[in-house]
């Protein structure tokens, strides 16, 4: 009798007991996420990029602490300030105001027909919209205190110079919004207008002005706002505001009376960006929305801007037909700077101009270390005390108040001229830019992770750095290579104070009368804003 074979799973079981053992496979290592390495890069190369740039211009840890107890010794001849004629500095400051809400009405009127034309969605033609957005971007790229030199050398000294200077480079920023504005518009309304048989003009202003018009009295409102830091220092190349009084009291030494004016114009900004926040919530966002409440709000607003707008041209002095009538001087100014001198100063220029970029690079490395502790504290989600939120939104407040090329008179005073005092100032400028971008950021993440971690009793610190962060960083990145971007722009001018930088050769240029040159160093400077601009925004991308 034959023994019965054995059934399969037997057969199956002894085959693989005496099967060669193999190791079981490793589980594959999880891929990096293209954003994970794209942030590791960005880190590393910016480190050495700024350190680099750092020691070119001479900073380094020595030199700081040494500008830190330089700066202290200022501040304390400063000390007590005062202020010596309290009705021409409060006289001064109105017309600062007035030029600032001038200038922004100015550029909102040129920047509208121009949002129109730059909008994929309004334009009449591919090649309209790719002309109007170069504009806007040279505008943008140009910063507002070259144009004010330039407007000053057309138009003699005055506030008309600098209401121009800070029309023109606005619309870089308000054409931008404005067109993007449009472009976001639902399309909706704009076919049903078109529906019933109307003319274009009818279509966009019942199809597409009503969508984008609260958007537009935001960024004008915030436009006011920048414009009003801006005007300040327009005074130093004699364009009219306060900045001239603090000018002669810097040029003087006379540091008290300097100091008192600072206090002057940090209280003006603050009150000004109160007020901001007033109209927007005004405006914008009505806690009860009532139709005819809103519609009266709107009504009032408007006729107080127009009537604004004629007390400005009034206490300015400025003939509302001079707008016009000055455009013949400064297209001849202009006309002057062609064919652009790139060849005179030699490698004088390129030296001045990589400065220029080592300066806004140096500067937003420190900005960034500086502010992103200031931030996170000055997030009301994050901050571990009512009292810490407080400080580090009142910091934060204060050093937005002051331009930042106050803060390079204050350092080139110090610690002398060059590189150095423009980095530092630069720096101390980017904490107030960056840490409000920051603490914006941080405010508006999802709250579920911060929870959660709570949840299973994690403390301030692991919160901090396991849920905020992670959700935050993209953010922050961003709002770092716009910091970049900024200061690239802001550092082109400090040199007229002697801070460093291609500004001082402008100046120069423009107070010789060598306007080819002055147009070559023009061009250079927008050429790399728009590449630093460029590069910004791909970076941007990848991190999206």
């Amino acid at each position: 009798m034959t023994a019965p074979a054995p059934a399969p799973e037997a057969t199956r079981a002894v085959r693989e007991a005496h099967a060669p053992t193999t190791p079981p496979p490793l589980p594959a290592r999880p891929r990096t996420p293209r954003r994970q390495l794209v942030l590791r890069g960005l880190a590393g190369g910016a480190v050495v990029a700024t350190l680099v740039a750092a020691s070119s211009i001479g900073l380094d840890l020595p030199t700081l602490v040494a500008g830190g107890e330089d700066v202290a010794n200022l501040v304390e001849r400063m000390l007590p300030p005062r202020v010596d004629d309290p009705a021409r500095i409060a006289t001064l400051a109105l017309d600062t105001v007035l030029m600032a809400f001038l200038g922004t009405v100015l550029a909102t009127v040129l920047s509208v027909p121009l949002a129109f034309l730059a909008a994929r969605t309004t334009t009449p033609h591919p090649a309209v919209a790719a002309v109007a957005r170069a504009v806007i971007t040279f505008c943008r790229a140009v910063p507002d205190l070259v144009f004010a030199v330039l407007f000053v050398r057309a138009l003699g000294l005055g506030v008309l110079p600098g209401v121009l200077a800070l029309a023109l480079h606005s619309v870089g920023m308000l054409g931008k919004l404005f067109a993007d504005a449009i472009e976001d518009a639902d399309p909706g309304p704009r076919e049903a207008v078109r529906s019933v048989g109307v003319g274009r003009l009818r279509e966009l202003l019942n199809g597409v002005v009503p969508q984008v018009v609260p958007a537009w009295v935001s960024a004008f409102v915030y436009r006011v706002d920048i414009n009003l830091r801006t005007s300040v220092v327009l005074g130093f190349v004699g364009a009219g505001g306060i900045g001239f009084a603090l000018q002669d009291a810097l040029r003087g030494l006379v540091y008290p009376k300097a100091l008192g004016i600072v206090a002057v114009i940090l209280v003006l900004i603050a009150v000004m960006e109160l007020l901001a926040v007033a109209v927007r919530r005004t405006l914008l966002a009505p806690r009860r929305p009532r139709f005819r409440r809103d519609r009266a709000v709107r009504w009032v607003s408007g006729g107080a801007a127009a009537a604004l707008v004629v007390v400005s041209f009034v206490r300015l002095d400025i003939d509302p037909l001079a707008v016009v009538t000055s455009v013949p001087s400064l297209l001849e100014v202009a006309g002057r700077t062609f064919p652009p001198d790139l060849t005179s100063l030699g490698p004088a220029l390129w030296e001045a101009m990589l400065q220029t970029l080592a300066i806004g690079l140096v500067a937003t490395g420190i900005g960034v270390v500086l502010s992103l502790p200031l931030g996170l504290l000055a997030a009301r989600t994050v901050a571990p005390h009512p009292v810490v939120y407080a400080a580090a939104r009142t910091t934060i407040l204060v050093v937005r108040a002051i331009p930042e090329l106050i803060l390079a008179v204050v350092f080139v005073a110090a610690v002398g001229l060059g590189p150095v005092a423009g980095a530092m100032a630069l720096g101390i400028g980017s904490i107030g830019f960056l840490g409000k971008l920051v603490a914006d950021a941080v405010e508006e993440i999802p709250p579920g992770p911060a929870e959660a971690v709570r949840s299973v009793g994690g403390g301030w610190w692991k919160v901090l750095f396991s849920a905020v962060l992670p959700q935050g960083m993209p953010s922050i990145v961003g709002s770092g290579l716009y910091l970049l971007d900024v200061n690239i722009r802001t550092s082109t001018i400090l040199g007229i104070v002697g801070a460093g930088g291609v500004g001082f050769l402008l100046f120069e240029a423009v107070r010789t009368l060598h306007f080819e040159v002055a147009g070559g160093i023009v061009l250079l400077v927008f050429l790399v804003v728009l590449v630093i601009e460029r590069l910004s925004g791909w970076i941007r991308a990848q991190l999206t």
